[in-house]
């Protein structure tokens, strides 16, 4: 994927690893980013070429608008993102329902209405934004590890099903990175703009799974061990 001449466009612009997707897909010589949020106004990149849509990634109608408004896009930048903090037993059913239909739903949205415009033209690349917790399950946030394992899961489907027509999909994954979503925690924290950095690289790479961080690769490589050793308050219970 030679982003050098594409037309990008990014879920979930307005802030935080969005926000750098759209400046550092302009840096590489994207000659147009599309740069979508649900509240449009939101967004303040007063770049050339940026363009702004709204895209509410729950919303089905949205989700085609933004498609019939963008049909040159090359390259889709599934970021939208948001985390409840909620457990699955005794959590928000409302909340654990928002972040399922953000991640799982969204992505699966928005990959319905842009593969035929990138089959048209010429298959170009799906990167989604997933997380180190695409591997394993927090307690206190164990309804956003469950989306983004959905999400994995629906980004290793949607990879086979688009081969045919040429389209790369890569899932990129990472460890806690400096945004809103993490603001109030107390830890080492990744710097957005090398997050970016090395997910473009990762794409123009052909990377099928870009792994950030010591943080994703562990939690990787404890998928395939045994759950006690990644939960070892279970076996102590």
């Amino acid at each position: 994927m030679d982003i050098r001449g594409s037309v990008a466009l990014v879920t979930g612009a307005n802030r935080g690893i969005g926000r750098h997707f759209v400046r550092q897909l302009l840096d590489r010589g994207a000659t147009t980013v599309y740069a979508t949020a649900r509240r449009p106004e939101s967004v303040d990149l007063d770049l050339p070429g940026v363009r702004v849509l709204p895209l509410d990634v729950t919303d089905s109608d949205s989700v085609a608008t933004a498609a019939a408004a963008a049909g040159e896009v090359t390259l889709l930048v599934n970021n939208a993102g948001i985390s409840t903090y909620q457990n699955l037993v005794a959590g928000d059913l409302d909340k654990i329902r928002l972040e399922m239909d953000t991640f799982f739903w969204g992505s699966l949205r928005t990959v319905r209405a842009f593969a035929p415009v990138l089959g048209r033209n010429g298959g170009g690349a799906i990167l989604n934004v997933l997380s180190a917790m695409s591997w394993f399950s927090y307690d206190g946030a164990n309804s956003y590890a469950a989306a983004k394992a959905a999400q994995w899961a629906l980004t290793n489907g949607v990879r086979l099903e688009l081969a045919g027509q040429r389209t790369l999909v890569s899932a990129l994954h990472m460890g806690a990175v400096d945004t809103d979503m993490v603001a109030g925690f107390d830890l080492a924290k990744l710097d957005p703009a090398d997050v970016v950095r090395v997910a473009l690289d990762g794409v123009e790479a052909g990377a099928l799974e870009i792994l950030v961080d010591d943080a994703s690769r562990q939690a990787k490589a404890g998928v395939a061990g045994d759950p006690g050793a990644l939960y070892p308050q279970v076996v102590s219970a």
